[in-house]
């Protein structure tokens, strides 16, 4: 791994929002850990390592499109369209000096552009060369998705870059290849490289596309009409080549006698990254973020820290931010950090006050899980338990103010009373409705300052 100066990587921040206090006895420490990167992420600026980096470019990168060939995708004619439309659109929005390749997935995976084995290196030639073999894309086949990513991990792995990134479009379920075989192809990407997951139409199935972004740490969205799918790859694109630094961890290291009960990302979208902990260490373990450009993300700690008397302190937590480079612990540092803490006091007030921010990103964690639940159950018939669970959703979303959840609820429930939650199930719903509230369940609204 490259060493890195803080002059030339976008700059990291981290700050940390709890309450430390706990009564006598208590053991449980809840925080709210911001990161912010600045400085970097602009398209096309050039910011990193320059020894990473090509003179006069961004961040050396390597990006695979997968877009599905599959049969399905000539129902209706201009879905195969659309699909090439938009592959051409994020071609142009490769930054020069950016390797990349087109494949076509079906039940097996296939080069579209370049071919052999290789990555293009982005110029003007090769985005006008890779646009001609988009017309080559028909449709006709099966879907083995897990023989897409595959590739597509070959491909990139081939390129000594530091960003490698997937844009994967499918419009049906994965039926040519078992669930586990996709499970093990995804096992074999995780850490190489990040991928955005899109499901066009309302064919595909939801648990299928979000499992494989939340995988490989990238976003899932659903594109009803085709012909919006232009405009999302081009967001994508734009975003990927935003990106200026990879492989970024949480690092989070625990006194003896502390238990970290869980991590999870609440912002901008929910994430649970509890099992995705590698040892480094001592009492430190790293939880993968992926690339940052220019953002800021939120996460919720919460640790069991040993009970102690009245009047004590202790460090429960420190979090840092690192960019690993061994199995042993090994890493650079990005030179920010946090710490979380808990005091022991007899101030009933101060030690039951639940921090504005803790309790905001409880509640969106909840609201994800609910929508899941009250989806589930309505798909099985069981209509009262959707109704509790969706009512729930309801309340949440207005109680938090994310308007974008509580108009896509709107859309599957009847709302009576959002207040308390009281809602009636639509006797109709539009399959595209009901798999959009599912798709973006996980995102979130950030605290109201």
């Amino acid at each position: 791994m490259a060493n890195f100066s803080k002059s030339n990587v976008p700059q990291f921040s981290v700050d940390v929002y709890q309450n430390e206090y706990l009564p006598e006895g208590g053991r449980e420490v809840n925080a709210i850990v911001t990161v912010t990167a600045t400085g970097g992420g602009t398209v096309g600026s050039a910011v990193a390592a320059p020894h990473l980096y090509a003179p006069g470019q961004g961040p050396s990168a390597a990006v695979a499109v997968m877009v599905d060939c599959s049969g399905s995708m000539d129902y209706p004619p201009t879905k195969m369209r659309n699909a090439r439309d938009a592959t051409a659109v994020a071609i142009d929005m490769l930054r020069d000096g950016v390797h990349f390749a087109v494949i076509g997935g079906t039940h097996v995976a296939k080069e579209v552009y370049p071919g052999d084995g290789r990555l293009a290196v982005a110029d003007a030639n090769t985005r006008g060369q890779a646009k001609q073999a988009l017309r080559r894309l028909s449709a006709g086949g099966g879907t083995a998705i897990g023989t897409w990513l595959r590739l597509a991990d070959r491909l990139l792995s081939s390129a000594d870059v530091s960003i490698r990134h997937g844009i994967l479009l499918t419009d049906g379920r994965n039926e040519h290849e078992a669930p586990e075989d996709l499970r093990a192809a995804l096992d074999s990407c995780v850490g190489r490289f990040t991928c955005d997951a899109r499901g066009v139409g309302t064919d595909w199935e939801v648990k299928e596309v979000t499992g494989i972004a939340s995988a490989l740490l990238g976003t899932a969205d659903i594109v009803a009409d085709p012909a919006a799918l232009a405009a999302d790859f081009r967001q994508m694109m734009e975003s990927a080549m935003g990106k200026e630094v990879a492989d970024v961890s949480l690092r989070l290291w625990t006194p003896v006698g502390t238990e970290i009960l869980f991590v999870k990302q609440v912002a901008p979208t929910v994430e649970d990254l509890t099992d995705r902990r590698v040892e480094a260490g001592p009492r430190a373990g790293d939880y993968p973020t992926g690339s940052w450009g220019d953002e800021s993300r939120d996460y919720h700690l919460c640790v069991r820290v040993p009970s102690a008397a009245v009047g004590q302190e202790m460090l429960a937590a420190r979090v840092s931010l690192v960019i690993p480079q061994n199995e042993g612990g090994g890493a650079h540092s990005l030179g920010a950090q946090g710490l979380v803490r808990a005091v022991w006091t007899d101030d009933m007030a101060a030690s039951t006050s639940i921090n504005p921010q803790v309790a905001h990103y409880t509640g969106q964690a909840e609201l994800a899980h609910v929508i899941q639940q009250g989806l589930d159950l309505r798909k099985a018939g069981d209509f009262d338990g959707a109704t509790a669970k969706l009512g729930r959703a309801v309340q949440l979303a207005g109680a938090s103010g994310n308007a974008d959840t509580a108009k896509l609820l709107a859309k599957v429930v009847d709302v009576v009373d959002a207040a308390t939650g009281t809602v009636r199930l639509k006797a109709k719903v539009a399959e595209a409705d009901e798999m959009t509230l599912e798709t973006r369940s996980t995102k979130t609204v950030r605290v109201k300052k």
